[in-house]
C-alpha cells in the first residue's frame, strides 16, 4: 500500500479543480484509487470510483469545485481546520499558527501561489504525502493525529452531505475511508 500516493491524489482533488494542470494528470490514479490501498471496505471504494468516473466529464464540475472550495455563494463545508477548531470559527486562528509552526519545524514550506491558510484539507493531505516521501514517519503521524484528524470528521461529514456534487460526495467518502487506514 502506498499511503503517500493515495494522500497526494486525494489532496490534489481537495485542493485543485479537476480540470487544473495539476489535478488533470491524476485523474487515472483517482479513478483507480480502489487499487492503491488495502481498503477496509474495497467494494465501497470501488463504488465511489464508479461515481467519480461517471461525473469526471460533467461540464459543471469546475463550478462545483468553486462552490465547495472557493466560497462562491454559501460554503457548506469550509475546508480549513481553523473554522472547526478555533473558538470564533475564523480562518487563520490559533490552530493555523500551531500548524504553521509544525510545518516550519519539519522543514516544509507550502507555496501554492494561492493566498490562503495552510490548514486546508487537501494541502494537509499533500503535506502528509511529502513527509512520508521524505521518510519523516513520526512527523507524518503527528500531522494526522495533532493537526488533521482533530477536525476532519466534522469537515468530511458536512462535505459528504453536500447537495452540489456526486463527484465530491464520492471523493469525501474515499477520504473518510483513507483516514481510517492511517
Amino acid at each position: 500500500m502506498n499511503l503517500a500516493t493515495v494522500a497526494r491524489v486525494l489532496g490534489a482533488f481537495f485542493y485543485y479543480s479537476p480540470d487544473s494542470a495539476i489535478a488533470k494528470p491524476l485523474i487515472p490514479a483517482l479513478l483507480q484509487i480502489d487499487q492503491l490501498a488495502n481498503w477496509q471496505n474495497r467494494s465501497l471504494i470501488t463504488a465511489q470510483c464508479q461515481t467519480l468516473a461517471k461525473e469526471i466529464g460533467n461540464p459543471e464540475l469546475s463550478y462545483h469545485f468553486s462552490l465547495l472550495f472557493e466560497g462562491q455563494g454559501g460554503m457548506s463545508a469550509p475546508p480549513w481546520g481553523s473554522v472547526y477548531l478555533d473558538r470564533e470559527k475564523l480562518l487563520m486562528g490559533e490552530s493555523t499558527e500551531r500548524y504553521r509552526l509544525f510545518l516550519r519545524e519539519n522543514g516544509l514550506k507550502l507555496d501554492t501561489g494561492i493566498n490562503e491558510p495552510e490548514d486546508q484539507f487537501g494541502l494537509m493531505l499533500m503535506a502528509f504525502a511529502l513527509l512520508l516521501e521524505q521518510n519523516q514517519i513520526a512527523a507524518a503521524k503527528s500531522l494526522i493525529d495533532h493537526h488533521l484528524r482533530i477536525w476532519s470528521n466534522s469537515y468530511l461529514t458536512q462535505f459528504i452531505a453536500n447537495e452540489v456534487s456526486p463527484f465530491y460526495r464520492a471523493l469525501g467518502v474515499i477520504a473518510e475511508a483513507f483516514l481510517t487506514l492511517i
